[in-house]
């Protein structure tokens, strides 16, 4: 994954964290939003400076699927930006202002990442579409509540058969896969490289079609 210190191109932190930090270490929050009102737009890039590590811990507990840490990063960013255009003096401090305001940006992407997925998986990815080589299955529509039934009993009897053959490795791969994670970062999650994923989704990709072909 990568983070705000990764090679290449810098992001906006990036390049915010390698300019010049004189004179506003010694201002406070409140004198640099002041300053930012009276047109000193290098009053924010310092802002941006001085919650650059806070945004990190605010994003460290959380993940991004379809993401990565420097998208959650960024998220954080740009709940300091909503931060620094709305504060109100008058209601608390600063800090406290934009903590809140980064928890609620770098929060809000993650449940919207996973809504998006979870759409996915209601409408697609049941677990012989992700399985199968060519993503088919079996059409039914609710206009047939028996057979709808059936082939949701008969899914999930196919589920159990085919826990019971995974390895925990496997199980922890196939879950994630579920979920529409990339090899990358399903890699990432479980400590492996790519290729241990792959040959993970292969191996299980053989193991239900042998638990199909019992039937």
């Amino acid at each position: 994954m990568c983070d705000f210190t990764c090679s290449g191109a810098k992001t906006p932190i990036n390049r915010i964290e390698s300019s010049r930090k004189e004179p506003y270490e010694a201002l406070s929050d409140e004198a640099l939003l002041a300053s930012l009102a009276d047109g000193d737009s290098a009053a924010q890039d310092a802002l941006i400076r001085r919650y650059t590590r806070l945004i990190r811990a605010c994003a460290r507990p959380y993940f991004l699927n379809g993401g990565d840490s420097e998208d959650l990063l960024q998220e954080g960013l740009l709940g300091l930006l909503s931060a620094i255009r709305s504060y109100d003096p008058a209601k608390s401090s600063f800090r406290t202002f934009a903590v809140l305001c980064i928890r609620r940006s770098i929060i809000s992407a993650v449940r919207a990442a996973q809504n998006h997925n979870n759409a996915i998986l209601n409408d697609s990815l049941s677990i012989d579409q992700v399985l199968s080589e060519d993503g088919t299955s079996l059409p039914l529509t609710a206009q047939d509540p028996e057979a709808l039934i059936i082939h949701r009993d008969e899914r999930r009897r196919l589920e159990r058969e085919l826990s019971r053959s995974l390895s925990d490795f496997e199980q922890h791969v196939l879950t994630l896969y579920l979920k529409g994670l990339s090899y990358r970062e399903m890699a990432s999650a479980l400590g492996r490289p790519p290729k241990s994923i792959d040959n993970a989704v292969q191996r299980i990709r053989r193991k239900y079609e042998a638990v199909c072909q019992e039937e």
